[in-house]
């Protein structure tokens, strides 16, 4: 197969490491994959305080928004040169600098006294975590065999919806018995202890020594700046990829952040409740995303493009249950078709991804993936939930929530100009 043809670039061969190597290897493995528990809890804990926010400070949904919308936002715009930077400088003293900027971050929203301390503090927040995920995988792919690569991408990032659920859930149950500050205070005191242990046992010098791929071939391909980025641009299917999967993503970050709120408001849940049954539909989705991606790897095999066939239908499926399950009357058989929507709603990130690195070089999958980030965080994780809250502040926060899955009609689209160029590329990649 042509993909698989592509993935004999993936670096030379390595020796069998020890036990010793191998155990080390894990040990990183967790405490990278702690650390972006972190990251999410950091930045998921604000959408279960949400009720208690706008009541104590009479904020309007769209207020609301912008605090969830700023740190997608910094993500979005940081994450392409944060990656850069820690590629040329040094990748682990990048991510021990990266967790304690957002820890401090999130104790100073749990010092805030008003909105404008709080976005603020969320701002910083975004910068802190601007990326992290890119470079935190980039050190855990170091240490491991380029056999495991799919299994520990697919592992590493299901750490994001796991640690939305603890953000939410942990953040929503904290705040309902000691109030919204100590949900803060606690995300915050959680990753400072990561954040020591991490700067102790992941350092440079042992990464490296460890390390299972030629780092210094891999970071002498495409040194220039101008270079790099038409690396990253140079053929149509990694655009319209860019673009299909942050489109998609709007729809998944919407209803990630407003949840809780929709639960409360139209459930009459307590805070804590609401909180609780959205981390539920986040587990729903983080197990979409593991399906969707292993189901797609499955298709792939007997047909090229499948990947982006499946990507078009994760996209239009996901928006036609959301609509049908936020117009149904309130009840189990909604929740079943709401469950099913977001299950596939973060699919595409499998699809998206495999695209995208199977278009680089190898030796810059790293930033590639902060690329995508960006996309995904400019077209969804920043306008999303504010965007959302706009149009609630309009006609409701249930009629927004009806009319925003219509976003996925235009991934699909995106996907579908994807899938008339992506052989075609790839044939072209595999001959360059």
């Amino acid at each position: 197969m042509l993909e698989e043809k592509i993935g004999s670039f993936a670096g030379p061969a390595v020796p069998v490491r020890t036990t010793h190597s191998r155990i080390y290897a894990w040990v990183v493995f967790g405490l990278i994959f702690g650390l972006m528990l972190s990251d999410y809890m950091s930045r998921q804990v604000l959408n279960a305080v949400f009720p208690q926010l706008k009541a104590q400070w009479h904020l309007t949904d769209a207020q609301l928004g912008l605090l969830s919308g700023v740190v997608g936002l910094m993500v979005g715009l940081l994450a392409f040169p944060v990656a850069l930077i820690a590629d040329r400088w040094n990748r682990t003293r990048s991510v021990v600098l990266m967790a304690l900027f957002w820890s401090l971050a999130t104790l100073g929203c749990g010092l805030a006294e008003n909105y404008g301390h709080m976005l603020t503090a969320r701002l910083l927040v975004g910068i802190g975590e601007a990326g992290y995920g890119s470079v935190g995988l980039a050190i855990i792919l170091s240490v491991f065999p380029a056999s495991m690569r799919a299994t520990l991408t697919g592992a590493f990032t299901s750490a994001g919806m796991l640690g939305s659920v603890l953000g939410m859930a942990g953040g929503g149950v904290i705040a309902a018995r000691f109030g919204w500050r100590t949900a803060f205070i606690g995300m915050a005191l959680f990753g400072i202890v990561l954040v020591l242990a991490c700067a102790v046992t992941v350092t440079e010098a042992r990464v490296k020594h460890h390390a299972r791929r030629n780092e210094s071939g891999a970071r002498g391909v495409a040194q220039s700046l101008p270079k790099l980025i038409k690396s990253l641009f140079c053929t149509p299917t990694l655009v319209f990829t860019y673009v299909g999967s942050g489109l998609q993503l709007f729809t998944a970050y919407a209803i990630i952040a407003w949840l809780p709120s929709y639960l409360n408001r139209y459930h009459h849940m307590a805070p804590a409740k609401a909180a609780l049954s959205a981390a539920l539909m986040l587990i729903v989705s983080g197990v979409g995303m593991a399906v969707c991606g292993i189901v797609t790897d499955w298709v792939a095999r007997k047909s090229l493009g499948g990947k982006v066939t499946l990507a078009i239908g994760y996209c239009l499926g996901s928006c036609v249950l959301l609509m049908i399950g936020m117009r149904m009357d309130a009840g189990g058989a909604q929740f079943v078709v709401i469950a099913a929507g977001v299950f596939l709603a973060a699919g595409t990130w499998g699809p998206a991804g495999a695209m995208a690195t199977n278009l680089v070089h190898p030796s810059i999958l790293s930033t590639a993936l902060a690329t995508l980030t960006l996309a995904n965080n400019l077209l969804g994780g920043a306008p999303g939930p504010w965007l959302t809250g706009v149009l609630a502040d309009r006609i409701g926060l249930l009629g927004a929530l009806q009319l925003i899955p219509l976003v996925s009609v235009a991934a699909a689209l995106a996907f579908a100009c994807a899938k008339v160029t992506y052989e075609r590329d790839l044939r072209r990649f595999q001959t360059t």
